[in-house]
């Protein structure tokens, strides 16, 4: 294939990308979404292979290692539960970071690589191996923590080791000062050390940073990962003077970042304040503690699958916010079933998302696509927010800090001002949970002691199946 062809193609495969990202951004047109990425990846691989810069002899490498690695994801997507969705997806980003330090140490290390190089163009060309690598390491161990989180192998609450923000400070001067060296080197040799300092430093520095980060902000640290795996990506492409790969990543690295900005005003924090430590934290010392005086305060009223069928069956309007418990669960199936039933009764029953609900970005309405609700029942926080005051019951299932009253009635709440969705507006709400342990913020929540609030204990699936067993019994 000619140096021409291929740029036609990957000019092809990015329109395609950018066709995806458009389609990605609606439910409806997520499938045509997803289509338009899966045939960009693969023009653009098969233009790659078979373009000037890749011999015959390197195709059966190229060929093998793409058969191993469809192999491993086509068991992944075979095998992996819905619920298990994001610490997959930020395993998926520590692989971006590891492929992006791999490619900066080999176009380094080959001397074909940078053979045409010479005086700026050589020390440009090295700066990019250089901010590559210190991207990738950081979005590879940062990565692999945020795994560790989401998948409860590493626990949720933040760790802020004193004077973190001067080890950060001292950190980035010490690799800024190995970049000078790295540029001055004179051979591979000598540039080969400074290059090895500096990714030690970037693994630890991602590993501190998602370490200080609290389990409530993870919505926030997947969204920044994706964005982190892109710039990797476009750095990569500088190194390798790839354009598809330097449009790719500068697209997915932008719209995680968008992304990672729509997540903070969702829970009304800044970026910033999320890279400084965990959700509810200063300077170490826990805000939960200044609010310690405002506990929540009365006694929870239980009811039973059936008194909640009764309560459904004899409302209007229903409003129905998943979280992740619903998703540990494997409930949304249910929970559909439970949605039509009231629908062919006449019942009015939608669906609220708070833009942080679950451990990932649309994690409930993934789950609920998957369950084939309809999407124009599937509401966002701010369109359905308003309708809370008219609606007969709001039924919470395994969701928690998105619908806490505190954030708005408690002013030294650790999520005060955190926009919620305002379920207590409602004639009467019931709230679906194990126990009275609090959301994975450690924030206790005043809404199980509220006088119109109604308490279901235990397996969501368990009590759904039962509700939905009254429902059609009736």
């Amino acid at each position: 294939m000619s140096e021409s062809l291929t740029t036609v193609a990957y000019l092809g495969a990015a329109i395609l990308f950018i066709l995806s990202l458009g389609g990605l951004s609606n439910p409806e047109t997520s499938r045509r979404g997803n289509l338009y990425g899966i045939i960009g990846m693969a023009l653009a691989v098969l233009a790659t292979i078979f373009g000037p810069h890749v011999t015959a002899i390197g195709i059966p490498w190229i060929v093998g290692a793409m058969v191993v690695g469809g192999a491993i994801g086509l068991y992944a997507a075979r095998t992996v539960q819905m619920t298990q969705m994001p610490e997959l997806v930020a395993l998926m980003h520590s692989l971006v970071g590891l492929a992006a330090t791999l490619v900066g140490y080999a176009s380094f290390i080959d001397p074909a690589a940078s053979a045409n190089f010479s005086g700026a163009e050589k020390a440009i060309h090295e700066a990019e191996i250089y901010i590559g690598v210190l991207i990738g390491a950081v979005t590879f161990s940062g990565s692999i923590i945020a795994f560790g989180k989401l998948s409860g192998r590493i626990g949720g609450k933040p760790l802020l080791l004193p004077g973190r923000h001067l080890l950060n400070l001292i950190g980035l001067l010490i690799v800024i000062w190995f970049g000078v060296q790295f540029l001055r080197a004179e051979s591979i040799s000598a540039g080969m050390t400074p290059l090895i300092i500096m990714t030690v430093i970037a693994l630890l520095f991602g590993i501190h940073m998602v370490m200080a980060i609290g389990g409530a902000d993870m919505p926030v640290v997947v969204s920044m990962l994706n964005s982190y795996s892109g710039w990797a990506a476009a750095a990569t492409g500088f190194m390798l003077s790839n354009d598809l790969l330097i449009v790719t990543g500068a697209l997915v690295g932008s719209s995680g970042a968008i992304l990672s900005y729509i997540m903070c005003r969702a829970m009304n924090r800044n970026f910033f304040s999320v890279i400084a430590g965990g959700f509810g934290s200063d300077s170490g010392k826990p805000k939960a503690v200044a609010g310690a005086a405002a506990q929540p305060e009365g006694e929870v009223t239980a009811v039973t699958a059936g008194e909640t069928a009764e309560l459904l069956r004899d409302a209007k309007s229903v409003i129905i916010v998943p979280g992740y418990g619903m998703a540990v669960a494997q409930a949304q199936h249910t929970v559909f079933e439970i949605t039509k039933v009231l629908r062919e009764k006449g019942v009015n029953v939608r669906f609220g998302i708070h833009p942080v609900a679950g451990r990932m970005p649309g994690h409930m309405n993934v789950l609920l696509a998957e369950a084939k609700v309809p999407y124009d029942i599937v509401m966002e926080m701010d369109e359905i927010n308003e309708d809370f005051p008219g609606t007969d019951v709001a039924m919470v299932i395994g969701a928690n800090d998105i619908v806490n009253p505190a954030a708005m009635e408690d002013p030294t709440s650790p999520i005060a001002g955190m926009p919620v969705l305002e379920v207590w507006k409602g004639k009467t709400s019931i709230v679906m949970k194990r126990s009275m342990a609090s959301g994975y913020a450690g924030v206790d929540n005043p809404l199980f002691y509220k006088e119109n609030n109604r308490m279901l204990f235990g397996d969501a699936k368990k009590m759904l199946d039962e509700v939905l067993v009254s429902l059609k019994s009736a």
